[in-house]
């Protein structure tokens, strides 16, 4: 049996168990996968305890990205310039970190939902980690803009300056609709109002959140019904993500390809 496991803190809400067993079941493999609630300060030595243990790999939550990133020997590009790993493995007994949250973004709004990145102008709510893990991969699939809005400017403009890309700008006022506005903090989740313009929103914009609601409606979350209340109608949560960043974690342990849509819709049923 492969033993596979997601880190995190807190862990119990966690679907990667159910979405990597049904990865599995696609392939005929025989996989564990389990969660594992992680300490403050003790992440290495959960980690190396899993490992020692005949683990494959694992997936990593908040609030461990960077620890696993430390804990890496080698990263990817993606978790270099995100400074945060997603994804571990183990190969030829050095200890790889991978950050696959961008390439799950990005398959899911091209592939799953069809939405267009390349020339479009862009807007990013948040420059927390989640914020790190994508603005590569929104970068690489060409929008012809693609600001950060955080409530401290700093933090954005330090993403602008690691990426020192000119169509990234990090943004201290909002004045124009955008074509596709992607929320990546928690805003709104606590009962606050959302504190954004309703200029950034018009009936053609696309908006999209990187956290996914318990409701089985279009509106799954604060962002999206405010979205909707804005005139648009072109919705989705972050569960389409989720499923695909899975995906690329599944294939760097396994080296196979896995088909996500049924996996999505399991996911959407069992809510």
């Amino acid at each position: 049996m492969h033993q596979l496991a997601v880190f995190g803190n807190p862990i119990a809400h966690s679907k990667s168990p159910q979405i990597h067993q049904l990865f599995a079941a696609q392939h005929g493999l025989d996989i564990s996968c389990e969660r594992i609630l992680v300490p403050a300060n003790d992440f290495e030595q959960c980690a190396n305890r899993f490992l020692d243990s005949g683990g494959v790999g694992f997936n990593i939550t908040a609030p461990c990205k960077q620890d696993a990133f430390d804990f890496s020997e080698q990263h990817s590009k993606a978790a270099k310039l995100a400074r945060a790993v997603n994804t571990v493995s183990v190969r030829d007994g050095v200890i790889h970190g991978d950050n696959t949250d961008g390439a799950g973004l990005i398959n899911d709004i091209q592939n799953n939902l069809g939405w267009s990145i390349k020339d479009k102008s862009i807007l990013i709510l948040g420059a927390g980690g989640a914020v790190s893990g994508v603005v590569g991969d929104v970068l690489l699939s060409g929008p012809r803009m693609l600001h950060i809005l955080n409530r401290t400017l700093s933090k954005a403009q330090e993403i602008e300056r690691v990426h020192g890309d000119t169509r990234l700008c990090a943004v201290a006022t909002l004045e124009h609709a955008y074509d596709v506005i992607i929320n990546a903090t928690s805003a709104g989740l606590k009962g606050e109002p959302l504190a954004l313009p309703t200029s950034i929103v018009s009936e053609a914009s696309r908006c999209y959140d990187m956290t996914y609601g318990i409701s089985k409606g279009k509106a799954t979350t604060p962002f999206l019904s405010w979205s909707e209340e804005q005139g648009a109608d072109d919705l989705a949560d972050g569960l389409g993500m989720l499923v695909e960043q899975a995906a690329q974690g599944f294939k760097i342990w396994f080296d196979v390809d896995v088909e996500t849509a049924s996996v999505i819709e399991a996911l959407r049923v069992e809510r």
